[in-house]
């Protein structure tokens, strides 16, 4: 397969590119190396195309003769601020949105898109009595008392967390979600018009080897490590008992070859995911203990904007991709805990013009 694939500098891109190279395909490797997730003086790997995707020429002169595009260019993190919206939509939505134009004019019909868990918002949530409930946001003066969990709306008793699937009804909270929804629709709206085939992969908490040190766009796993490495003690929010999966960037990998080299029809969502749930502060509790330095300390501290639990269900892309993740949290998070990192990070806020 000749494979195009867009943030290949980048830390799940790189890894992509080698589980596509290892597998024999043809990668044309491109990235705009963007000071935000890269630093500023960061130089454009060997045989990396330095392309922006939001470039209607690069994009035409870089599909010709591929099969199938891998787009895992993004603008991510929560956002830090409402000033971040529109590096959101440039980046994310208007590039995808470029390319795609591109792409139905180059005749490439098979798209892999990177997405994200962020689209669901929350999770799935039941009563004790195993009812689905979609609970009222919660209140801060709850918040503020330590009260993190969701009540029943009935009984008052805290509600218990659900696997979510892909048929969830998408629920953007933060900017960087409501770029990967507009994302997704701009992918499966393309489908329908041209007949091509699109596996939209949301990824869970993303961790592994090469990923960016501690910024404000850095996943959890990365913060903690940076704590540890700096003599400090991981600092985790609410009670720690914020349900999440963590999914090893190998596996994340590993599920965009298997959806490369099995397209599916139309436009089809997977979530990838370990199938082990685990808290936040068994995370910081793992990595500790694995890199020999202080206890997470519970803080008790809130993000209003934060979500409680998000755990998905791995059947989708077991069925449809033959696709299971190899490395469970427990292992996966040990050796991170001594991985190399990337010796720069990324730096500033993201630009969008």
């Amino acid at each position: 397969m000749r494979v195009l694939l867009t943030g290949a500098a980048g830390f799940i891109g790189s890894h992509i590119h080698r589980a596509l190279a290892d597998a024999g395909d043809e990668v044309v490797a491109a990235d705009l190396m963007l000071a935000a997730a890269h630093g500023p003086a960061a130089e454009t790997p060997a045989g990396v195309h330095r392309v922006d995707v939001r470039d209607p020429d690069a994009m035409a002169a870089l599909l010709h003769g591929i099969d199938v595009v891998c787009h895992q260019a993004a603008v991510v993190g929560a956002g830090v601020s409402a000033a971040d919206a529109p590096a959101y939509a440039s980046h994310n939505d208007l590039g995808t949105a470029v390319l795609l134009a591109a792409m139905a004019e180059a005749g490439v019909r098979q798209l892999v898109l990177a997405s994200s868990m962020v689209v669901y918002g929350e999770g799935h949530y039941r009563t004790s009595d195993s009812v689905p409930v979609v609970p009222a946001p919660r209140r801060r003066e709850d918040l503020d008392r330590g009260i993190f969990d969701y009540p029943d709306p009935v009984t008052a008793e805290p509600l218990r967390w659900a696997e979510i699937d892909e048929d969830g009804p998408l629920r953007p909270r933060s900017l960087y979600a409501a770029s990967k929804v507009a994302q997704e629709h701009y992918a499966g709206a393309w489908a329908t018009a041209t007949g091509g085939t699109v596996t939209a992969l949301r990824y869970h908490n993303v961790y592994g080897d090469d990923m960016p040190r501690d910024t404000p766009y850095s996943g959890v796993a990365a913060i903690f490590r940076s704590a540890l490495e700096a003599g400090e003690s991981p600092r985790v929010f609410e009670d720690g008992a914020q349900m999440r999966d963590f999914v090893h960037v190998r596996d994340i990998a590993a599920a965009n070859a298997a959806a490369i080299h099995r397209p599916l029809p139309g436009f089809v969502p997977l979530n990838v995911s370990s199938g082990t749930p685990i808290t936040i502060r068994e995370v910081a509790e793992l990595l500790a203990r694995a890199h020999d330095g202080k206890p997470p300390v519970v803080t008790g501290e809130y993000r209003s904007g934060d979500v409680r639990h998000i755990v998905a269900s791995p059947e989708r892309a077991r069925k449809l991709l033959d696709f299971t993740a190899a490395i469970s949290p427990a292992e996966g998070l040990a050796e991170f805990a001594t991985a190399p990192l990337r010796a720069t990070s990324g730096a500033g806020t993201p630009q969008w013009r």
